[in-house]
């Protein structure tokens, strides 16, 4: 049966060959379309996902604030102000959390090497700090560790863009590099990364050195924030209470007072980016669907037309015992052929351009964002889905007709 099928939709379409050749160009275009729009949407979506990422990982900053109330004979305005103590309180205290950083800020440090003199951001960590804000290193480095951080040592781990203004030649790890007019030796440096979220910068331009090397040359006594990240992000809003809590214990403020802490919750922004890049898809796909449906429209068409056309022959099958399930198959299957094949070639064209432009270098920022398109397997199952409920539901309407076609009557049809 099936080839029977086959050979009645070929000698239909050498008859209608125009016709059907213009409705399958209808559903290529619709289909390349959708295939366009989805591919770059989730290019899209997944860049600025990752941008924001890339300034922080499932953490929450934590910045000393002002107190707003009144607390134990302690009055309202005074300012909180962290150390670097209260890290180890907070893990101590909340075993919600799986790790944190301390964090020493200076901007305007003076880098020298023998190459270059520039000044840029500076901050003193702990290890765990590359985890939390994406800082991984490149080959044949790496990021400062515990044994930097117990002895002071000076080493810097640098940024990828002022690791290059300092080192073009790219010899920068093992290097000597003067920090304030202070003697480091650079560890790593950074691997590129996208970052849309920035904190005091991009990281690109960012030295690194250990917190307690920052706080013993520097003098420091209180931190410009501390980093935390909890074991599962659904303990985020646990934490976040618990950080009022703890700190307002040790810095004498109230666990309510919202203002004497302020919190960057990255979590809830990266759950806000996904949601915005998800419905960017939605709505990109609504767009491509209905450019489809259109397509869907001009195949109804021309198997109204065809089924109008073949009057006399769908008589004369039901006539001899044909039935009715068999005619209504023959022409949701011509219907549907007509929709895969167009939509086929449109999805193949699609997912070359989306290859082809993936396969460019990146150059910059905008060519990160909209530069990478991708056409995962959900977005291809999901075309062809639609591209069989369309061929399906335009030869419903027009088999039903064939099918109830009164034998006598078609065969006096012209």
């Amino acid at each position: 049966m099936f080839r029977l099928l086959i050979a009645e939709f070929w000698s239909d379409l050498k008859i209608q060959r125009t016709r059907a050749l213009l409705t399958m160009f209808a559903v290529f275009w619709g289909t390349l379309t959708i295939v366009l729009l989805l591919g770059f949407g989730e290019g899209f979506r997944l860049a600025v996902v990752e941008g924001a990422l890339g300034g922080g990982d499932r953490v929450l900053i934590v910045y000393g604030g002002e107190t707003s109330r009144n607390h134990n004979g302690l009055s309202a305005g005074r300012r909180v102000r962290l150390v670097e103590d209260d890290l180890d309180v907070l893990l101590a205290a909340i075993p919600e959390l799986r790790m944190g950083s301390a964090s020493y800020g200076a901007w305007g440090t003076v880098l020298e090497s023998p190459h270059l003199t520039t000044t840029t951001m500076m901050e003193g960590v702990h290890p765990d700090f590359a985890y939390m804000r994406s800082m991984y290193h490149a080959s044949g480095g790496r990021f400062l560790n515990e044994r930097d951080l117990a002895e002071r040592r000076r080493v810097a781990f640098l940024g990828d863009s002022v690791a290059l203004r300092l080192f073009p030649a790219g010899d920068a790890v093992g290097s000597a590099l003067h920090v304030d007019g202070v003697p480091f030796t650079v560890v790593g440096t950074m691997a590129p990364k996208p970052q849309m979220s920035m904190n005091n910068g991009p990281d690109a331009d960012r030295v690194i050195i250990p917190a307690t090397t920052m706080r013993t040359i520097y003098g420091r006594r209180h931190v410009g924030h501390v980093l935390v990240r909890p074991h599962n992000i659904q303990d985020a809003e646990v934490v976040k209470r618990r950080l009022y809590e703890v700190l307002g214990a040790r810095h004498g403020f109230h666990a309510d007072d919202a203002r004497a802490l302020r919190i960057w919750d990255y979590i809830e922004d990266e759950r806000i980016t996904r949601a915005i890049g998800l419905g960017i898809q939605i709505f990109l796909g609504v767009i491509g669907g209905l450019t489809l449906i259109v397509a869907g429209v001009g195949v109804a068409n021309i198997m109204y037309v065809v089924v109008r056309e073949r009057t006399r022959e769908i008589g004369v099958k039901l006539a001899v015992g044909a039935r009715r399930r068999h005619v209504m198959a023959q022409f949701v299957f011509e219907a549907v052929l007509i929709c895969l094949a167009g939509g086929l070639a449109g999805l193949g064209l699609g997912a070359a351009i989306v290859g082809g432009v993936a396969a460019i270098p990146d150059v910059n920022m905008a060519m990160e964002i909209v530069g990478n398109p991708a056409l995962p397997w959900p977005i291809v199952l999901i075309t062809i889905g639609i591209l069989l409920g369309i061929g399906i539901l335009s030869g419903v309407f027009p088999a039903r007709k064939a099918a109830l076609v009164d034998p006598v009557e078609s065969l006096r049809w012209e």
